[in-house]
């Protein structure tokens, strides 16, 4: 049996590992998209590593791009398997395909505009509408902490990953050679005080492991701070300055957790009377999908819909899904705030609300989650006073402000714990994945002394041996 890391190896977006069994059979966990890497993004997303019509399963953590994204170009590509999921992440990735397809197509027709003008030659999406289409049939639905059996030789069992509804640990039993060998996936490890969801759970004793490391050598602030500072940047930029706060979020969980945050602020009378805009359409689409997955909740949310039977809104709150109502938002004058996708700024409409805003000192651009150091976002919390936004460059004269404890990920103690209920010893070896590498070398020292003889932090496209 071996292992394959195609993708979020030594970097964090493009999650793709490929098990090889002895008797032909392969099993790929995630077939996630390449995000924020500048010019070598496209090419990297183009080059998978392996032929995607020999993979036998897939089987997906979550839906978010950088986990599923590269779904429709597998299929397209000749993958004819079934590829398994947790329920919630079946309702969302539906979603989420037919949106990412919808981004690329229309950036395309941009950069398409452009090329045509400067009768450079046209390029393509990498997948389109129909594509993703597709490959939403190859989906199927599997409870958590259920043993499923796909064939003779493997079965599965999801674990609650606690990082957006529906995210899950894989946990992989593969039949070979007369014994029994488990690999467990973490997928991306939520934080044990997530204000939304339920914490990460407990997993059976694994023989290898996975395990992301985003922020391998980050302890974060406490989460409740962060809703007040939300609201003093609403108050600064909007009160104050009387100018436009942008967020790029992410239209699956950083969204709906900033939304709660404010409904919560609302009830409490902190919450400082502004319009709130959500520019995304997949954003209002995924927020119905979380409302429809209450099981996901944890008890203090629970608790909250009591008394407030939608948690996720409130009074001047607005979706905007036309794309004419989106653009009308670069022309008001009026203070607001812009909630709107993706969450790094490199695609999507929250890249034309920063293009238009970037350069008014009343305005501020507020950075909310991970960003990958090449991507617009990440530009922006290095503190880039030019960048380049669809090859036009742009001052930086809006404040940039970031909230680093408005994290889905876990940072070191977090994903220390989720580690807690293995016997280190049994761990044959510990791969770290989606990560940067200087991180990871740095939670692989901590993950030593905590036990683990053997950690090892695997190139893009490497294949290792399991024993």
């Amino acid at each position: 049996m071996k292992i394959a890391f195609h993708g979020a190896a030594r970097t964090v977006t493009g999650s793709k590992h490929l098990i090889s069994l002895k008797n032909g059979k392969k099993i790929l966990l995630d077939c996630g998209m390449f995000q924020g890497m500048g010019r070598e993004t496209d090419a990297m997303n183009e080059d998978f590593g392996f032929d995607a019509a020999e993979v036998t399963y897939m089987i997906l953590s979550h839906a978010h791009i950088d986990h599923s994204g590269l779904i429709p170009l597998l299929v397209k590509r000749g993958f004819k398997g079934t590829i398994y999921c947790t329920p919630a992440t079946f309702d969302l990735t539906e979603i989420l395909l037919l949106d990412s397809a919808k981004i690329q197509e229309d950036d395309t027709k941009f950069k398409n505009k452009k090329l045509r003008k400067e009768g450079q030659p046209e390029v393509a999406p990498l997948y389109t509408v129909d594509d993703a289409t597709r490959s939403v049939a190859a989906l199927k639905k599997v409870d958590y902490k259920t043993w499923f059996r796909i064939d003779e030789d493997v079965e599965i069992y999801f674990t609650d990953a606690g990082h957006i509804i529906g995210s899950a640990a894989v946990h992989v039993r593969i039949a070979e050679n007369g014994k029994t060998t488990q690999i467990s996936f973490s997928g991306d490890i939520g934080r044990y005080n997530d204000a939304i969801l339920r914490s990460p759970d407990i997993f059976p004793q694994a023989d290898y492991i996975l395990l992301e490391s985003t922020y391998g050598s980050t302890l974060h602030a406490e989460a409740a701070p962060s809703d007040d500072l939300l609201i003093k940047y609403i108050h600064d930029t909007c009160k104050v300055k009387k100018g436009k706060l942008i967020i790029p979020a992410f239209s699956v969980g950083r969204t709906q957790e900033i939304l709660y945050a404010l409904n919560r602020a609302g009830l409490e009378g902190k919450l400082p009377k502004v319009d709130i805009f959500v520019d995304s359409p997949l954003s209002l689409e995924a927020t119905d999908v979380v409302r429809h997955h209450p099981e996901v909740f944890n008890k203090t949310v629970a608790k909250m819909m009591e008394i407030d039977d939608d948690p996720f809104d409130f009074p001047g709150l607005h979706y905007i899904e036309r794309v004419d109502d989106s653009k009308a938002l670069n022309f008001r004058q009026e203070p607001c705030v812009i909630i709107s996708a993706s969450g790094m700024a490199e695609a999507g409409r929250v890249k034309h609300h920063i293009a238009n805003n970037i350069g008014d000192s009343r305005n501020t651009i507020l950075i909310v989650g991970y960003c990958e150091p090449q991507s617009l976002g990440g530009r922006l919390m290095r503190g880039a006073r030019e960048v380049s936004i669809y090859g036009t460059h742009y001052d930086v004269n809006a404040e940039v402000g970031v909230i680093r404890s408005m994290s889905a990920h876990g940072d070191y103690e977090d994903l220390s714990q989720w580690l807690s209920c293995q016997d280190a010893k049994e761990v044959k070896k510990l791969f770290l994945v989606h990560g940067e590498y200087e991180v990871q070398q740095i939670f692989r020292n901590w993950l030593i002394k905590k036990g683990f003889s053997d950690v090892e932090i695997p190139e893009r496209h490497s294949e290792i041996g399991l024993g």
